[in-house]
C-alpha cells in the first residue's frame, strides 16, 4: 500500500526526541510522501531542514495559521508572501478560521483568509484550509472568490453530507484523517456514496491519532488506519483507496512528491 500524507506537522516539537525514527516508522509503512502545512514565523526554520533533510519526501507549505491570527497579523502574512516569492512551496497553508477557542478576532482571521486566497491566485497554488468550528465563515470566503482558478483542500473534514457537497461544488477536496475511526466522528454518514476523487487521507500529526492510538502522539505511520476504515466505509477495496487518495493529492500539490 503506497500512501500520502497531505497534511503532517512532522517538524513539531513533538517529534525532536525521535524525528527521524517517526520518519522511518512512516515509509516503511507505505506512506511515501508527507505534505507539512506551515503555523506561522516560528515554525519555518523547522519544517524547513524537514524539508531539506527528507527532499523526495517531505513538502513544505507556507501559511498562517488562524489560531495564531493575532491583531498585528498584517506582519505575519509579509512574511509569508516573503517566502512564497523566494522559493517554491507546494501550497498557501495552512490557513482559515477557527471559532473553537475564540471568536474575538473573527474579523482579522477573515482579512487574513482573504489575503491567503489571493496569495493562492498570484503564486498558482492550492490552499489548504482550516474551518474548526467555522465551516461557514470560511466557505462563504471561498465561494466569494471561486473564479475558476482557485483549488485546494478542508483539512481535517468531519461536516455533514451537505457541507461535503458544497466542498465538493467549490472544486475542492475533503482531507479526511482519525476522524473516520472514531465511533461517533460522523464521517460513517457522509462518505458513503461519495466518489474517491474527491478525497485526500491526512494524519493531522501529532494531533488527531485513530483508533488503535486515539489520545496518543499521532504519527504518518498510523495513516493506513485511517485508509483501511475509509475504505470499510465506502465500501472499497483498501489498495483502491490508497492509490486513489494518493493520487489525488500528488495532483493537488503540483506532483512535487513524484
Amino acid at each position: 500500500m503506497q500512501l500520502s500524507d497531505s497534511h503532517a506537522h512532522v517538524y513539531s516539537e513533538q517529534f525532536k526526541p525521535d524525528q527521524d525514527d517517526m520518519l522511518l516508522r512512516a515509509f516503511e509503512a507505505g506512506v511515501r510522501t508527507i505534505f507539512m502545512p506551515n503555523i506561522d514565523h516560528t515554525s519555518i526554520d523547522a519544517m524547513l531542514e524537514v524539508e531539506a533533510k527528507y527532499p523526495s519526501q517531505c513538502f513544505a507549505q507556507m501559511g498562517l495559521h488562524p489560531c495564531h491570527v493575532t491583531r498585528n497579523f498584517e506582519k505575519e502574512l509579509y512574511e509569508v508572501e516573503t517566502w512564497l516569492s523566494r522559493r517554491p512551496f507546494a501550497a498557501v497553508g495552512e490557513c482559515g478560521i477557527d471559532l473553537y477557542w475564540d471568536k474575538t478576532l473573527l474579523a482579522e482571521q477573515q482579512e487574513a483568509l482573504r489575503i491567503q486566497v489571493d496569495l493562492a491566485k498570484k503564486y498558482n497554488l492550492p490552499l489548504v484550509l482550516h474551518t474548526r468550528e467555522a465551516f461557514r465563515e470560511a466557505a462563504d470566503i471561498i465561494a466569494a472568490a471561486q473564479d475558476g482558478t482557485l483549488r485546494g483542500v478542508f483539512h481535517c473534514f468531519s461536516g455533514t453530507r451537505q457541507e461535503a457537497e458544497e466542498v465538493i461544488r467549490l472544486g475542492f477536496k475533503l482531507g479526511i484523517g482519525g476522524v473516520a475511526t472514531f465511533k461517533n466522528g460522523g464521517l460513517d454518514k457522509v462518505l458513503p456514496g461519495l466518489e474517491l476523487e474527491h478525497l485526500l487521507l491526512e494524519t493531522d500529526c501529532p494531533y488527531l491519532a485513530p483508533i488503535p492510538y486515539r489520545g496518543k502522539r499521532n504519527e504518518p505511520a498510523y495513516l493506513p488506519f485511517v485508509a483501511h476504515r475509509v475504505a470499510e466505509i465506502m465500501g472499497k477495496d483498501p489498495e483502491e483507496v490508497a492509490e486513489v487518495t494518493t493520487r489525488n493529492t500528488l495532483a493537488l500539490f503540483g506532483e512535487v512528491g513524484k
